[in-house]
């Protein structure tokens, strides 16, 4: 984090704030809350992802049929996306009425206690139809809960931003999602190790799942202790209100803009959830690689992206949103079929470093929406406006992500396949983020 709290280079105008080294010290712990945060509800949302594909189907949708049980446990994957917009609707309402601090705090809890749920429930076997109706429900109050999360995460960062660093500092809890597949993997991998492939899918696959008591704690503790934002507060005090109902205000009001920006994330969106979710099982199941192999080749690209978000962020605080995203989504395109491509050679090495060169690429897109979203959006509804376009191009491109696949490789049994999907939500994501406006040097307190 040196990077954060050495420099101080203005670039336009893009915060209220006048004090230089109160301001980075604040706005680090912040970032950092917000990181910490994000990881938790990740590494929930993560464990779910990785305990879909590994053993959820056969344990609550048993059909004698592997193909159609991983089917119905993605099935349940969709359904938490498909409850995200809910939590634009419910969380965004409250950080632009109530405040960003206050969502995420919620948003937190609610995560904590539907993952701990899933861990405690009990299987087909023991309990018939009662288990998937219950795993279903736990699984759409995790997706109400990430629908506000991540617009919070990197709106408390950015509104706390010192001049010139907006993206640098929204990058931070961008850093969330592989850090919390990560967190999943390193839990889960030493679990299928002592347990056995076996004793994983008998019972120890609750582990992961338990464990998030311990973080959420965590995760509350470290949120508490963070400043409300200072743009809210601004607007809060002398600025012009919130509507009552935020999203509809957002369609009326910001229509093309919501369009493009939901345009402008799917591509990454697909991307990363083929690499690190719907990769964990068609892998082993269609292409006979060990689960270990693609476990770590999806670990070691998920570390490639955190190592790199700061940089790229910093980088498009330098030079401009667009150009970084644009190189992003023109390289995820031309690369998606040689990334998923590599799936059919089996070998470990080869696929790690298609899919870190590809998650690299995706990270030039990935990192500087978590300031260009927001940006495209006036303070009163910046909640509701950056956590919109992301969630419903997360859901559009990476919650239907697996099923579309599934069937794609149903009809032509060839990751190929999956290449040609992801390349052309690409091409969309190019298209729009080339349509939108460059945002480095928006007023952030307007």
């Amino acid at each position: 984090m040196s990077e954060i709290t050495s420099e101080t280079e203005p670039v336009g105008v893009t915060t209220t704030s006048t004090a230089p080294a109160a301001q980075k010290s604040t706005a680090s712990r912040v970032a950092v809350a917000s990181l910490v945060g994000t990881v938790i509800e990740y590494y929930d949302f993560a464990v779910y992802g990785t305990a879909a594909a590994l053993v959820l189907g056969p344990a609550f949708f048993p059909s004698g049929n592997a193909t159609l049980s991983t089917l119905a446990a993605f099935l349940t994957f969709a359904a938490a996306f498909l409850a995200r917009p809910i939590g634009v609707v419910v969380f965004g309402g409250i950080g632009d009425r109530v405040g960003r601090k206050r969502a995420l705090f919620l948003s937190l809890i609610l995560m904590g206690l539907s993952t701990v749920g899933v861990g405690l429930l009990p299987t087909y076997e023991t309990a018939g139809l009662v288990a998937p109706v219950l795993l279903v429900v736990l699984r759409l109050l995790q997706g109400v809960s990430l629908g506000g999360e991540w617009g919070g995460a990197v709106l408390l960062a950015a509104e706390h931003a010192p001049p010139g660093r907006r993206a640098l500092y929204a990058s931070i809890p961008q850093a969330g999602p592989p850090l919390g597949f990560l967190l999943s993997s390193a839990v889960i991998l030493p679990t299928l190790a002592i347990a056995g492939k076996d004793g994983f899918a008998e019972g120890a696959w609750r582990i992961p799942f338990l464990l998030s008591t311990a973080l959420i704690a965590v995760g509350l503790w470290v949120r508490s202790r963070v400043t409300e934002s200072p743009v809210f507060e601004e607007r809060s005090t002398g600025g012009a209100p919130a509507p009552r109902f935020p999203l509809g205000a957002l369609i009326r009001e910001y229509p093309g803009r919501l369009l493009l920006g939901i345009g402008a994330a799917i591509g990454g969106s697909a991307i990363y959830i083929l690499t690190i979710v719907y990769s964990l099982s068609y892998g082993p199941t269609a292409l006979g690689i060990p689960q270990s192999t693609m476990l770590t080749a999806a670990s070691i690209a998920a570390a490639a992206v955190v190592a790199v978000t700061l940089p790229v962020a910093r980088l498009a605080d330098r030079v401009g949103r667009r150009p970084v995203m644009l190189t992003g989504a023109a390289g995820c395109a031309l690369w998606a079929l040689p990334m998923f491509g590599s799936l059919e050679t089996g070998d470990g090495v080869l696929i790690t470093g298609a899919f870190t060169i590809g998650l690299v690429l995706f990270t030039m897109m990935f990192s500087p929406m978590a300031a260009f979203l927001p940006e495209l959006f006036p303070a009163r509804l910046r909640y509701t406006g950056a956590s919109a376009t992301f969630i419903l191009a997360a859901t559009l491109g990476g919650g239907f992500a697996p099923l579309i696949a599934t069937w794609l490789n149903s009809h032509w049994q060839s990751p190929f396949a999956l290449g040609l999907y992801a390349g052309a939500l690409c091409l969309v994501s190019l298209a729009c983020i080339r349509s939108l406006p460059e945002t480095r040097d928006q007023d952030f307190s307007a």
